[in-house]
């Protein structure tokens, strides 16, 4: 299969495809057991701060690497990096068996970034797909998420900018809708990185910011040298895309959720003030409900 063009974003997919959102997923009754497959964007904190925001029920495991894209993590030969470090925890389980086993109520995938690299060396066109094949093969009423991350901050043109035209242009068009067309089922949205965006043009818009985040650096971890890590999110920036990612599983609003939370290891997050994590849980909620690939609607909630 050819690669996408860097363009195919930009024309609309296929009316039928759109009906799959019609309808708009239910909030579930209970807690889900969720699969997470990617890389460092992704991590051990990020489902840690989630499973705690769910609250009782949830339970998750997970597949890393550093940088992995999905046609690595998918050819058993491939030899990935970090493996052997980012999946030493008792969270971690072989991808393969666990999709196979039909024990995940959700399964979410991501690629490797600079996402343009990964469609263009990494056929991401037809990784995606087995991917969500595989899921539906394991489990026929398992919900496959496509969790979309951000390009890093020093990355050519405009940081900002580049959002809404990648979401179209590189995320829909080579990873969700082939992923739609090969299952015939919706491949839902979890768009962190529009969230991101809308927070940092609103805190930047802002003399003062919001709740002590002044700029999107602030969303962005410090480097073990101290300088600025211009791709792996903070406390701060984890906590938002667990929020986002709870919106969309869980088909609910945020707002009111917990800020404090721990990491992976136990130990304490560094908390967004109250101020600060009630507007990111508005934006989140607004965001999510916005994109009619997420299938979350705000009237769906319970």
């Amino acid at each position: 299969m050819a690669l996408p063009s860097l363009k195919q974003g930009t024309s609309a997919p296929d009316p039928d495809l759109l009906a799959l959102y019609a309808k708009p997923v239910q909030p579930p009754s209970g807690g889900e057991r969720v699969f997470h497959l990617g890389h460092s964007l992704v991590g051990r904190d990020m489902p840690a701060m989630l499973a705690q925001l769910a609250g009782p029920g949830h339970r998750y495991e997970l597949q890393l690497g550093w940088g992995t894209s999905l046609r690595d993590h998918w050819e058993l030969q491939t030899r990935i990096a970090g493996f052997a470090k980012e999946n030493a925890t008792p969270r971690y389980r072989d991808a393969r068996a666990a999709l196979a086993s039909g024990e995940y109520d959700a399964f979410v995938m991501t690629e490797m970034v600079d996402l343009r690299d990964a469609i263009r060396y990494h056929d991401s066109v037809r990784y995606a797909p087995k991917w969500a094949e595989a899921a539906f093969a394991g489990n026929p009423d398992i919900k496959v998420y496509l969790y979309e991350t951000w390009h890093a901050l020093d990355a050519p043109k405009d940081w900002l900018k580049r959002f809404p035209t990648d979401l179209k242009d590189l995320w829909e068009a080579a990873l969700l809708w082939p992923s739609v067309r090969a299952t015939g089922r919706p491949i839902y949205l979890i768009p962190a990185g529009q969230v991101m965006a809308r927070l940092v043009a609103e805190v930047e818009a802002s003399p003062e910011g919001i709740g002590g985040l002044r700029n999107r650096q602030g969303l962005f971890a410090i480097a073990a040298d101290g300088t600025q890590d211009q791709i792996h999110a903070s406390d701060l920036g984890l906590y938002l895309v667990a929020l986002t990612h709870y919106a969309v599983l869980y088909a609910r609003s945020p707002v009111g959720l917990p800020h404090e939370l721990l990491r992976a290891d136990g130990t304490p997050a560094q908390a967004p003030s109250a101020e600060l994590a009630r507007r990111m849980q508005e934006i989140v909620w607004d965001v999510v409900t916005s994109l009619e690939l997420t299938g979350v609607k705000a009237s769906a909630q319970n």
